[in-house]
């Protein structure tokens, strides 16, 4: 059959897993939230929890990176029900992107509304110190421009149409409402915005690389969320994302520096409590404001 079909990620096939993990827990999360590297201990915040090991879910894909925990835990915070992926996919994982993005559209058939999801990305920002916190504005989807988008293939309209709208892809209610939380919470000076660049990875930047992409108006670059943002807004979710600023991507020649996973995990651990605290914050005024809800 000619296009290929979409063997292993079909709608049958996100339905089986869905109902098998709904069958499971009777959590029925609303909020999906994505944790980045290092950023695991967001779920740990989660009462009540149902914890799966990606390994035991039928047709789920398996993390393979250091400090990614490979876990799916469903619970409550502050009373809200949420389903929490501790550790995510990557292109440079060898999985094709539709198998990446496969998670967000289980989350869709469990009855998730609002996806937030959060990674660890270098700041090409010239304003950027690392350590700080981006709200993710917009996206430059690099893989996309070659043809790897997370949509390609069939369309099953049981998700969504062919041709997605994406330049309403970050919800600006959930940004606006980030800026007041981060000001309530005193982070004014570390909280910014700006527009996030995916690259297939798993090799960083060059300083040319990097030096380009600062130039076509990206703040930060890393090697995911763009695709799981696409599959969201296609099957109708709200998306708010946020980048942890761990390491500053190498722009000049004469610079010693050098980007390393481990700075991205050392940073991930100094930031995790401020930035769980947002996003804890925001999700129990998801539920208490009819506005955002």
């Amino acid at each position: 059959m000619f296009p290929e079909s979409n063997k292993g990620w079909s709608y049958e096939d996100c339905k089986a897993t869905a109902d098998w993990l709904l069958a499971q827990t009777d959590v029925r999360p609303t909020i999906a939230i994505v944790c980045g590297s290092g950023m695991g201990g967001l779920a740990d915040m989660l009462k009540d929890q149902v914890v799966f090991n990606y390994k035991d879910i039928p047709n789920f894909p398996q993390s393979t990176v250091h400090g990614h925990a490979g876990r799916l835990v469903f619970g409550t915070l502050k009373g809200r029900p949420c389903v929490c992926m501790q550790g995510r996919f990557h292109l440079y994982e060898g999985y094709p992107i539709q198998k990446i993005t496969l998670p967000i559209r289980i989350f869709k058939l469990i009855g998730v509304e609002t996806v937030m999801l959060t990674n660890a990305a270098g700041g090409l920002n010239q304003d950027f110190k690392v350590g700080d916190i981006m709200i993710i504005r917009d996206h430059l989807n690099m893989p996309g421009f070659a043809g790897n988008n997370p949509l390609a293939g069939l369309n099953d309209e049981r998700f969504g149409v062919r041709f997605p709208c994406m330049s309403d892809a970050y919800d600006r209610d959930l940004q606006q409402m980030a800026m007041d939380v981060g000001q309530e919470l005193g982070y004014g000076d570390f909280l910014k915005e700006g527009v996030y660049c995916v690259l297939g990875g798993p090799s960083f930047e060059t300083i040319a690389e990097a030096r380009m992409l600062h130039k076509l108006g990206a703040d930060a670059v890393g090697m995911s969320t763009a695709p799981e943002v696409i599959v969201a807004r296609h099957c109708g979710m709200r998306v708010f994302a946020l980048s942890l600023i761990t390491n500053k991507a190498v722009m000049d020649y004469d610079s010693e520096e050098k980007a390393n996973h481990e700075d991205v995990l050392q940073t991930g651990k100094q930031r995790a409590e401020q930035l769980e605290r947002l996003v804890s914050t925001m999700v129990t005024k998801i539920e208490h404001n009819n506005n955002y809800a």
